[in-house]
């Protein structure tokens, strides 16, 4: 099943850009957390579909999208990213970041940890895909 954007990268940047307009500092563990939540969200406001091409797993520390994990090491990666998203996607982004955007990072990951298929997944064994449905979200 396709997802809303090509890359998740498309999402984390406009997240992060829409921190710095907000005159915010986005951590990465916050930025994981946003993009599981807005990657669970979608899934039950569109049946099941994904918002972006990832899957994210369970880590002690959270969910976390490897790709943008291990991106993220050093900052912000130097990518070229379109982040202008349709008007569809990018009022769905816009409203996951003004629920969820001004909450602390410590509120943020013991909400995503509390999600179904989070635990499931912990419990499966560290790094193991949240497989993310339309019914896991609180």
């Amino acid at each position: 099943m396709p997802s809303a954007v090509d890359s998740v990268f498309e999402v984390a940047f406009w997240l992060n850009d829409r921190a710095l307009n907000d005159n915010e500092y986005l951590q990465p563990t916050k930025l994981q957390c946003l993009l599981f939540l807005a990657q669970a969200y979608y899934a039950v406001a569109y049946e099941g579909k994904r918002l972006v091409p990832a899957i994210f797993v369970a880590d002690e520390m959270g969910p976390i999208e490897p790709s943008i994990y291990a991106a993220y090491v050093r900052g912000r990666p130097n990518l070229i990213i379109d982040t202008r998203l349709d008007e569809e996607t990018g009022a769905f982004v816009d409203s996951i970041w003004r629920r969820f955007g001004h909450h602390s990072t410590e509120y943020l990951v013991k909400l995503c940890k509390r999600n179904p298929a989070y635990r499931l997944a912990l419990k499966r064994g560290d790094r193991k895909s949240t497989r993310l449905n339309s019914s896991h979200t609180d």
